[in-house]
């Protein structure tokens, strides 16, 4: 008789939480009982799991000794709340929120990458998830520097309006809709108008200059690595499409790495689709929404530098980016019987 596991799915009302629902029926995840937990806003709601329909019920009053995983897709500020009630009663808990990824005692996971890195959860009993920028990105480098070293690595991620949450989705969609209608435009969940229009700031905006979401993308890259002094810049930006993380790479190889090696690296990598051939290339819309791979196109040489190569990176940021990514870390837990 297969093993089945007791859990929670915390924020289980919002994008990532339902698409967590939605895998986990799909992958067949054993589960037992399993609990949707949002705020007191959300309760009379009912959400999916299959073919299921599952209550919803308040975070607050919640005991988390019934379940021995949790699944927390809430912002930092809830995460550093509620986590560490969760684990003060022996819950393993799985965080999509950027609270506890620089945390040195709690292990920053991508299956297909570092799959390795998840032995010192039992620290905290947290497992943290990244950003869906730092996820596509790792799971591109990852087959590189397996052959060899990187000296220079520039991302520019373009960041769907859904990073932000529902709410952010709901505005684009008014926005596009008003703006097509000859209606003016109005801007509560971003700074500026996002409808036909780029924002070249994701976050809060520190003294240096660059943005938190750009330092998160520098320090995750680093921790998932396990390369501290690893040579990374980036600009994210907020781009106005609904689904789908996008970004162009540009890395310098210590030596030169000739592109049908490069190729023939990625196409055999986990979690990767190669879609570079015929002038063909992957778009957020047509490929990556609802998909689960990261999708690698106009794959091609520098015209200056001898060892500079370009890529381009898509995957569906609420799958892969997020839902995904916390279902796989809880297949690798399981494995191991939570030992």
């Amino acid at each position: 008789m297969t093993k089945t596991y007791d859990i929670a799915v915390v924020g289980a009302t919002g994008l990532v939480g339902e698409t967590l629902l939605a895998i986990l029926a799909e992958r067949n995840f054993p589960v037992g009982q399993v609990y949707a937990l949002a705020s007191e806003n959300s309760l009379g709601k009912e959400v999916e799991l299959g073919r299921k329909t599952l209550d919803v019920e308040g975070l607050a009053d919640f005991d988390f000794a019934k379940v021995q995983i949790a699944f927390f897709a809430i912002d930092a500020a809830l995460a550093a709340e509620y986590i560490p009630l969760a684990t003060k009663t022996g819950c393993i808990v799985i965080d999509n929120s950027a609270q506890f990824r620089n945390a040195a005692d709690v292990p920053l996971v991508i299956p297909e990458v570092n799959p390795e890195a998840l032995a010192s959860y039992k620290q905290r009993n947290i497992i943290a998830s990244p950003s869906s920028s730092t996820i596509q990105l790792a799971l591109a480098l990852k087959p590189i520097l397996d052959t060899v070293n990187l000296t220079r690595i520039q991302v520019v991620a373009c960041e769907a309006a859904s990073g932000a949450g529902r709410r952010a989705v709901d505005e684009l969609a008014g926005q596009t809709a008003s703006l097509l209608s000859g209606r003016p435009v109005e801007s509560k969940v971003f700074v500026k108008q996002m409808a036909f229009n780029l924002l070249p700031q994701v976050d809060d905006l520190l003294e240096s200059g660059h943005t938190e979401q750009e330092m998160r993308l520098l320090t995750e890259t680093r921790k998932i690595f396990a390369k501290p002094e690893l040579s990374i810049s980036s600009t994210v930006i907020r781009v106005p499409v609904f689904f789908g993380v996008s970004a162009t790479v540009y890395v310098e190889t210590e030596t030169k790495l000739p592109l049908s090696k490069l190729r023939s690296q990625l196409e055999n990598a986990k979690g990767i689709e190669v879609l570079d051939e015929d002038g063909d290339y992957p778009t957020p819309v047509v490929e990556a929404a609802n998909s689960d791979p990261v999708y690698v196109g106009r794959i091609r040489e520098d015209l200056t530098q001898a060892n500079g190569i370009h890529l381009w990176l898509v995957t569906d940021n609420v799958r892969k980016g997020a839902a995904l990514n916390s279902v796989q870390i809880a297949e690798l837990l399981v494995q191991t019987g939570l030992k």
